[in-house]
């Protein structure tokens, strides 16, 4: 028989799961079986929670029938990982119960849903307005004669460095652009292009 998860989160040590704990615990009894319960205490900001991965892992495994949380801010830590979260309990088919929101997921509740698909719709929203901002910025830098992605390495070699580089290749062929970056004082990108020049 599949089980029931609740996660709850606090972001410091200071801050109680008590009013977060009776809530989701009441309402996993009234669905029945068997209860894991996650528990963070980190920034909701965090993108990698130890709990909370551990969960979402669980849920791929198919061991839950429903995920409990107090709120839903204290599962996603923004709309759009809030949208994805959802989009992936769904498609596992895993109810989603939000005790303090009169959220539930788990009983084809269509006003449930409906809420579910504004905030996904908001989300992708959210994301696509992200995008378009980013490449506007990045067409004006253009337009302003700005250079984008990565320096590449100077290819040009001063004399002296190119027999020390010359010397510790041939001593040691496999020698690494990293190495040879540290030896040399340069950048690994540099040390990379002037070792394919030789």
């Amino acid at each position: 028989m599949k089980k029931i998860a609740i996660y709850m989160r606090v972001s410091t040590d200071e801050q109680s799961v008590d009013s977060q704990r009776a809530s989701t615990l009441a309402r996993a009894k009234a669905l029945g079986g068997e209860v894991v319960v996650f528990t963070d205490v980190v920034s909701g900001m965090k993108s990698s929670r130890a709990e909370l991965d551990e969960m979402m892992a669980g849920v791929r495994a198919g061991q839950f029938k429903a995920v409990i949380c107090y709120k839903l801010d204290r599962l996603g830590r923004s709309l759009a990982h809030l949208a994805q979260m959802i989009g992936e309990l769904d498609s596992y088919g895993v109810g989603l119960i939000a005790t303090s929101q009169h959220i539930d997921t788990t009983d084809a509740n269509p006003v449930a849903r409906m809420q579910l698909h504004v905030l996904m719709a908001v989300a992708e929203f959210e994301r696509s307005m992200i995008r378009e901002r980013t490449l506007a910025g990045l067409e004006a830098a253009k337009k302003r004669g700005v250079t984008l992605g990565r320096p590449v390495g100077s290819t040009s070699i001063p004399d002296e460095r190119k027999k020390k580089m010359r010397k510790l290749l041939d001593e040691n062929p496999k020698l690494s652009c990293a190495k040879l970056a540290t030896a040399l004082g340069v950048s690994v990108g540099t040390a990379h292009a002037w070792k394919k020049s030789l």
